[in-house]
């Protein structure tokens, strides 16, 4: 499937879009729209696992790894948010150095490699907490592929210790960070982002931060929540937007679309995604981000089943192991917040693709 591509698509539009792929000419922001809206799912998906195909051959990676978050207090308590509280909630919680290594203990149990640390805007903690918090992770298991803290935490942490964000990144990767997640990016557009979260960063700035960590030599992932209130437009901007910042720093590993799920949240969806959407919204995504290596469709997000199904539409890499999953499942995930290796491995095998462990630096 390489010079003759544009011959297997029946739809003319795609086949446009197909011929670009294969002169390796971007696509544009219509074309996005478009395959955001298309019906004919099969052959959109002919196009991404070709990118796939070209990019990895037929090789999906997965994690082993836990997920360490630190704290539901929250000053944002954002309306997209079922994670977060207030101070004095009953729920609230904050976990003492201690507690961190504990978790880590109980984990490297399980041989993990790596640690995603994520967490609320805490207003009572300083910078000596998280770098306490990652020199205990970093004694526990010396070797651990630390992914810790959006950029919208390291926004907070530059304003809330008065000091530049570029000297917070130099303190935290001295303590052990080597990678960022990708959350907090949401949807870009400001009269989406307004509503959804609006007393969180802006897209512009969330951008801003990232190309800082990029600069700084951090690898990044990029995240984007889809079906809540966004349009297809709204999905197409941020793509591009993503896009344009990866053409100048190349420091985007992964692209992450994350599906709302708004249970004990305050946003309500327009209607429950099927299975076309979340193909769209994956293929088109791997079409559109010629830049950026991978894609991962988290399978605790869209169960384990769809993921299969995404792996065929552009998709190569399925998540991990995710000890300890606070997030979504606060906000109504139906699947396990813990998948073992061996699961993880069945998914890919059963997909006859072969799975490869590795973690957010695919080293």
């Amino acid at each position: 499937m390489t010079e003759n591509l544009p011959d297997k698509i029946q739809d003319t539009r795609l086949q446009k879009i197909a011929e670009k792929v294969l002169n390796n000419i971007p696509v544009d922001r219509e074309d996005a729209v478009y395959m955001l809206t298309t019906e004919n799912i099969l052959d959109l998906g002919t196009i991404a696992h070709f990118i796939r195909n070209r990019l990895h051959n037929d090789i999906t990676y997965y994690g082993v790894n836990m997920n360490l978050n630190y704290t539901n207090i929250c000053e944002l308590r954002c309306p997209l948010c079922a994670f977060s509280c207030d101070k004095d909630d009953e729920n609230a919680y904050l976990l003492t150095t201690d507690e961190i290594e504990k978790r880590l203990q109980d984990a490297s149990a399980f041989d993990i490699d790596e640690v995603h640390i994520v967490g609320g805007l805490h207003p009572d903690l300083t910078l000596d907490y998280f770098e306490t918090m990652l020199r205990c992770i970093k004694a526990v298991k010396p070797d651990i592929h630390i992914v810790a803290f959006t950029a919208v935490e390291y926004d907070y942490f530059a304003k809330k210790n008065r000091m530049p964000v570029e000297d917070v990144f130099a303190q935290l990767i001295d303590a052990g960070v080597d990678a960022l997640p990708g959350g907090g990016a949401e949807i870009f557009s400001s009269d989406v982002r307004d509503i959804i979260a609006p007393k969180k960063i802006s897209g512009k700035r969330w951008l801003e931060i990232m190309r800082v960590a990029h600069g700084m030599g951090l690898k990044t992932n990029a995240t984007m929540l889809y079906n809540h209130i966004e349009k297809p437009d709204h999905i197409a901007d941020h793509l591009l937007q993503i896009r344009n910042l990866q053409d100048e720093t190349s420091g985007f590993k992964t692209f992450v679309p994350l599906q709302f799920h708004e249970e004990n949240t305050k946003i309500r969806a327009r209607e429950m995604t099927t299975g076309y959407d979340d193909v769209r919204i994956y293929a088109s995504a791997r079409i559109f981000l010629h830049n950026v290596p991978h894609i991962k469709a988290l399978w605790m997000y869209v169960g384990e089943k769809m993921a299969q199904v995404l792996l065929m539409f552009g998709v190569d890499d399925i998540g991990a192991t995710y000890h300890n999953e606070k997030v979504v499942h606060a906000a109504g995930a139906r699947t396990p917040d813990y998948g073992s290796e061996s699961f993880l491995k069945r998914l890919i095998t059963a997909a006859q693709l072969k799975p490869e462990r590795t973690t957010a630096g695919y080293q």
